[in-house]
């Protein structure tokens, strides 16, 4: 990747409702060159969306959860298992993961407390059943102490040094 893109894509993890106006003072080229720039990020992949970092306590979930499974790895069992990934909108990531105890799939969920968490779970390892060999999960408190918050400027400023 060309260092003006790689430049460009930094700008854009640090705040990505600026202006293509405001990206091209800052890279020092021109609005149509950041148009164009921008425009072949989001072709060739490298821009998959434009999303926000909301403020998920405010949003009201309280509950963040990450869950580590062990699943019998057939074909199927990883197209039954992207569509119901796919059917809950509280998952927000979920891959296939090496590591750990045996484990070969990760989650991450968000949950507006306990109880919802809890019947999330009994749901989804119903649905599962047999599939599932062994499971754990890390529940984290979203109202609690966050030592470093999500985000991807992180990226952006450590490109600068």
């Amino acid at each position: 990747m060309k260092e003006r893109m790689k430049k460009l894509l930094f700008e854009l993890l640090k705040d990505s409702k600026r202006s293509d106006r405001e990206l091209a003072k800052v890279l020092g080229v021109s609005q149509p060159t950041v148009t164009r720039m921008r425009s072949r990020l989001t072709q060739e992949g490298v821009i998959k969306e434009y999303t926000i970092i909301p403020d998920f306590v405010k949003m009201g979930y309280e509950i963040m959860a990450i869950t580590t499974v062990r699943a019998k790895t057939r074909r199927e069992l990883t197209e039954k298992g992207k569509k119901s990934v796919m059917a809950r909108p509280n998952i927000i990531f979920a891959t296939r993961a090496k590591g750990g105890m045996g484990k070969n799939g990760l989650f991450i969920s968000l949950h507006k407390n306990y109880l919802d968490f809890d019947n999330f779970l009994t749901e989804y390892f119903q649905e599962w059943g047999d599939d599932i060999e062994e499971h754990e999960t890390m529940l984290i408190s979203l109202g609690g102490l966050i030592v470093k918050p999500f985000s991807f400027k992180y990226l952006a400023e450590a490109e600068k040094t």
